[in-house]
């Protein structure tokens, strides 16, 4: 079904304060959903609503987000039990204000929880110029290489570059599914995948329910459990457990730097969308129609969505929500 972008953002907004967010939380949380549905990332658009009032209303009230210390080119920030997608905008906000003044920043955050979409963050650096990095360990529901036992979060890993036209932006997951895909299909009663989770007894499965008692599986093999490991030690660095078995602390890393400490201004976007046009004009494979840059079409369906004005959302889901307003 279509919801206008309005309508969208008022049945979020609506479910959220029911459940006991802040309205000013819960129309920044409601806009970054929105726009992971205009950029076609249904996962992680509204029907991210209906977990996120299951944990609310499971947690003591949240606190103010207070800024635990800070000095020139760094800040750590206590997120005070709230969502990760409103203390994320706070986080990236100050280390962008941060690296104005002194070119680089690096800011973490804790006592948080669900994070969304990291390209929403970087890019908000990129768009002021900036070169921005994001990562942030969740929950364990991934397995290591090798083993079947949920030892890490889906531990995504985002980095944008300014250019002169749209920023060059990499978002990826460390696992085989996302948390919120596996939720996703278990809300459509569809089955998962061949080879992304395993069940309680480490045996593949395509059951919702079982990979969400069981395992999800990391991507990439040895080389993607690698990178989840990494986001798993900046997390720990940012205050968070070694292992987060609950939905709560999680850490997030956050990089900021500004690429006229190191050439001209204006000359590093230059160069951004220069090597973009010679990734998009390299010659492609025999069943491919072109080759594509990471990020650019998530940005070319934001584009032609906004100009139509709706998004697209399961009837199932919408149902789901609108009892939720109730």
């Amino acid at each position: 079904m279509q919801l206008s972008i309005s309508e969208a953002t008022q049945l979020a907004v609506k479910a959220l304060t029911r459940s006991g967010m802040s309205p000013d939380n819960a129309q920044i949380t409601a806009d970054h959903l929105v726009d992971a549905a205009l950029c076609g990332h249904e996962f992680s658009s509204l029907p991210r609503v209906i977990a996120l009032t299951d944990e609310i209303r499971t947690k003591p009230p949240a606190g103010p987000t207070t800024i635990v210390r800070e000095n020139h080119c760094s800040a750590l920030i206590d997120g005070g039990n709230n969502v990760a997608y409103v203390v994320s905008i706070q986080a990236i906000d100050k280390a962008i204000a941060i690296a104005k003044s002194n070119g680089i920043a690096v800011v973490c955050a804790n006592n948080t929880w669900f994070s969304g979409r990291l390209a929403y963050y970087v890019e908000r650096a990129a768009r002021q110029g900036f070169i921005a990095m994001h990562t942030t360990n969740t929950t364990a529901r991934v397995a290591p290489y090798g083993g079947t036992e949920r030892l890490m979060g889906t531990n995504p890993f985002a980095i944008a570059f300014p250019s002169t036209d749209d920023p060059l932006i990499i978002d990826i997951g460390t696992s085989q599914t996302t948390w919120g895909d596996v939720v996703l299909a278990r809300t459509k009663g569809k089955p998962l995948p061949e080879q992304v989770a395993v069940n309680p007894g480490g045996e593949p499965t395509t059951d919702p329910d079982e990979a969400l008692a069981g395992a999800i599986l990391p991507w990439g093999g040895a080389r993607g459990s690698g990178l989840a490991l990494a986001v798993q030690l900046l997390g720990i660095l940012a205050g968070s457990e070694l292992v987060i078995n609950d939905v709560s602390n999680y850490g997030l890393f956050f990089m900021v730097i500004d690429p006229k400490l190191f050439m001209p201004a204006d000359q590093y976007p230059s160069l951004v969308s220069a090597f973009r046009s010679v990734i998009v004009g390299n010659r492609p494979l025999a069943d491919q129609a072109t080759v594509r840059v990471p990020g650019d079409r998530s940005q070319q369906l934001r584009r032609e969505n906004v100009a139509k004005g709706y998004i697209q959302l399961d009837e199932k889901v919408y149902a789901r929500l609108l009892a939720l307003t109730r």
